[in-house]
């Protein structure tokens, strides 16, 4: 029986050796298995954050060139908005010069030519304000808009209160700008 509990033992043993030898590799997988899957998380989340990262700088980089687009339109369509700022007065001025003309002078043979050629001149230069997109802003009879126009007294009249019933000074947009507001005399209720 000796022999037998030995061979058995033995026996045994040797299912014990195969066992371990099975299960260490076994073991490895299972620890490389779980070492990859977390990499393969880790990597995905990696790629997660840099895929948002690229959204991210895309959305940035299209708000750059809209913004860029903006700016350089707005300079182009503004661009002259100094320069007409300063020639309105001279538009003013020759307004203010043919509203001085007398109508007895205007039938003067010797001043008609002058006179036609100042009005030459307001024409042309009303129709170089047009091609620019610079308008003149309606006063008289609208309702005062602290937006376009400036008031600067109140006289009284029948007029509801609040209504531009005389303009001292023309006011002007260009495109869709203020360029200068509109002084104007505003009703009041009469006394």
């Amino acid at each position: 029986m000796a022999k037998d509990e030995k061979m058995e033992t033995e026996v045994n043993d040797g299912a014990d050796v195969r066992d371990e030898a099975t299960a260490a590799p076994e073991a490895a997988a299972a620890d490389d298995s779980a070492a990859l899957a977390e990499r393969v998380k880790a990597l995905a989340a990696e790629a997660e954050e840099h895929k948002s990262a690229l959204l991210y700088a895309r959305a940035e980089a299209q708000n750059m060139l809209r913004r860029a687009q903006k700016e350089a339109e707005d300079a182009r369509t503004y661009a002259a908005t100094a320069f007409a700022r300063d020639i309105l007065s001279v538009a003013d001025n020759l307004a203010r010069a043919l509203q001085s003309i007398p109508a007895e002078l205007r039938e003067d043979e010797k001043l008609k030519g002058l006179v036609t050629g100042l009005d030459a001149t307001g024409r042309e230069l009303d129709s170089v304000f047009a091609r620019h997109g610079i308008s003149k802003i309606a006063a008289v009879g609208e309702a005062l808009d602290p937006n376009r126009h400036q008031a600067m007294m109140e006289i009284p009249s029948d007029a509801a209160p609040g209504t531009v019933v005389q303009e001292i000074q023309s006011g002007y947009m260009i495109k869709d700008r203020l360029l200068r507001p509109a002084l104007v005399g505003v009703a009041k209720a009469a006394d």
